[in-house]
């Protein structure tokens, strides 16, 4: 996925890792050889169309704002529909206020209606107040999660690692992010959750009190489930 940043020095364009402290908390707890973070691409504001979420300065937020008012107020010297005309009536006052896109309240016909204006805020935008710069790995957490994002692990042996799929993804294609052969031939998700990781001192421990349970191909994960995924080759 792509994280745009706007006016935030430290976090230059490029793969990031995301460094979330779960993931070491798991490295403590399961022996492997090494742990791999799950990864992001952040462009430039040259790249914001193409982003999955924008992290931006309070001035940068100011600027990509006006940019889509000034988009609004053309469309709107151009007699729209009836439809587009009241649901780009209400953006400009939603953008006039120095709010983005999408924190917009639009209903259905409304986002119908300009769903194919692109506009730069139409993605989820997260401001870094003041002194967060400070910590950029928690703000690529945060846009990462604003784009719909979580992880799951996969624990022991070569490595502990986090593996980033979008919310609402089910086990099988949470396996597909491993490897395309293992969501084919997808048979069940060996699953413990990252709270029950902590509790009983890592997988062994979960596994010995009891609270790994099997999911089938259906399953939704949760963030930071650690699952061992079972497949015909």
């Amino acid at each position: 996925m792509k994280i745009c940043v706007c006016g935030i020095p430290g976090i230059p364009a490029g793969r990031h890792n995301l460094r979330d402290p779960r993931l070491d908390k798991a490295h403590e707890l399961v022996e492997a050889r090494k742990k791999v973070h799950a990864q992001v691409d952040v462009v430039g504001p040259e790249g914001a169309m193409e982003a999955d979420a924008i992290l931006a300065s309070p001035d940068a937020l100011t600027d990509l704002v006006l940019q889509d008012l000034e988009l609004v107020e053309t469309r709107l010297g151009r007699d729209p529909s009836a439809e587009e005309r009241t649901a780009l009536l209400e953006l400009q006052a939603h953008l006039e206020a120095g709010q983005p896109v999408s924190t917009a309240a639009l209903g259905e016909a409304a986002q119908a209606a300009v769903a194919a204006h692109g506009f730069v805020t139409g993605r989820p935008v997260i401001v870094a107040a003041a002194g967060q710069p400070a910590d950029p790995d928690a703000l690529l957490l945060r846009a990462f999660a604003a784009a719909g994002h979580i992880c799951f692990l996969t624990v022991g042996g070569p490595e502990n690692r986090a593996w980033p799929i979008r919310r609402g993804a089910t086990a099988a294609e949470a396996a597909g992010a491993i490897h395309t052969a293992l969501e084919k031939g997808f048979i069940r998700a060996e699953v413990i959750g990252f709270d029950d990781l902590l509790t009983f001192g890592g997988d062994t421990g979960a596994k010995r009190a009891g609270r790994q349970r099997l999911e089938m191909r259906h399953y939704l994960v949760q963030d930071y489930d650690v699952m061992n995924i079972r497949a015909n080759r």
